[in-house]
């Protein structure tokens, strides 16, 4: 494994640990997506692999160098880490080539071409940070970043400045640049949709403890838990045989008639389909059709049971209780 956290903890209030024996690795060239709510940790996680936090417990290995661990701390300066914050900072008064060359080891000059080419910024090396775009700060910082040709690369909410309407066109043109460079890549969002279309792993995290650990497809289809399963996308719950399930809105067909009946209370149209808002089994549940469906009109439903989602009794409480963020 070319990344390797092992029993890693973070406190700040030894009796409030902010990180709970954290333990993954990480394959190279892999882009992993941390997950988890806000105050949970994960900028602090980041802070601890670039060195600009140190860690309590445990050890982070990268590329067989141990950076952190009971005995030993490599300044953030010496490791092989890159580092783009959620408001790419850029010196305002440089423009883009001397951004992103700026402080650069002489060994990496002869990369400076290369890395315009990668991200596209070839016309625009003699514009300053003020007047780019903010898709353009961005790959920016991404080319600052890369050009030192680190071992790791975090990326803290690297989007969520963006304008909607490009969002979708820089992340991929982020992810393009990452998969090309072969950079072993963490980020942490807070978008789902982000972590789908970019992520080759995702790590669900909560109250400072791992919760999975495994590919996009995997953890959405067989979530651990039922706090994984709701972080990943929409549930539906239902009682039966005074059992409760679980039921995901893509898994749910509107028919002409079942022994399933719901009231619409609200349908909205979100592009190529409907989101329909009805209630069933006396929960507010969210599922998916072509054809609209006027507010208060009853609709039937069915679905196969291999489809729904059981978890043990205790995991509602995940819905049920607060949580205390630390």
């Amino acid at each position: 494994m070319f990344l390797k956290i092992k029993n890693l903890e973070k406190h700040y209030k030894k009796n409030k640990p902010l990180i709970k024996s954290l333990d993954f690795n990480v394959n190279k060239g892999d882009i992993v997506s941390f997950i988890g709510e806000s105050g949970s940790g994960k900028t602090t996680f980041l802070r601890c692999l670039a060195g600009l936090e140190d860690i309590n417990d445990g050890s982070i290995e990268l590329n067989k160098v141990i950076l952190n661990s009971s005995n030993t701390f490599i300044e953030s300066h010496n490791r092989k880490i890159g580092f783009v914050f959620q408001d790419y900072p850029l010196f305002p008064h440089l423009n883009v080539i001397d951004n992103i060359t700026f402080n650069l080891d002489y060994n990496f000059k002869n990369k400076v071409s290369g890395i315009l080419e990668l991200t596209g910024l070839n016309n625009l090396t003699k514009s300053f940070p003020h007047e780019l775009s903010g898709g353009e700060q961005q790959r920016v910082s991404i080319a600052r970043a890369i050009i030192r040709e680190p071992d790791l690369l975090l990326l803290d909410e690297p989007f969520s400045n963006l304008d909607a309407n490009i969002k979708l066109q820089i992340k991929n043109e982020i992810y393009n640049i990452i998969k090309s460079s072969g950079i072993t890549t963490i980020l942490v969002t807070h978008d789902i949709k982000e972590s789908f279309t970019i992520a080759d792993k995702i790590l669900i995290f909560k109250a400072g403890v791992l919760q999975q650990y495994d590919e996009p497809f995997k953890i959405y289809c067989n979530p651990s838990n039922c706090y994984c399963a709701k972080a990943l996308g929409d549930l539906n719950m239902l009682n039966i045989s005074s059992k409760i399930y679980y039921l995901r809105p893509e898994n749910i067909t509107i028919v002409n008639n079942s022994n399933y009946r719901g009231t619409v209370n609200k349908c909205s149209f979100v592009g190529k389909e409907f989101q329909i808002n009805a209630s069933f089994f006396n929960e507010n549940w969210i599922l998916f059709s072509k054809n609209s469906f006027k507010a208060g009109c009853e609709i039937c439903i069915s679905f196969n049971d291999s489809d729904l989602i059981k978890f043990d009794s205790n995991c509602e409480n995940y819905f049920t209780q607060s949580t205390t963020e630390q």
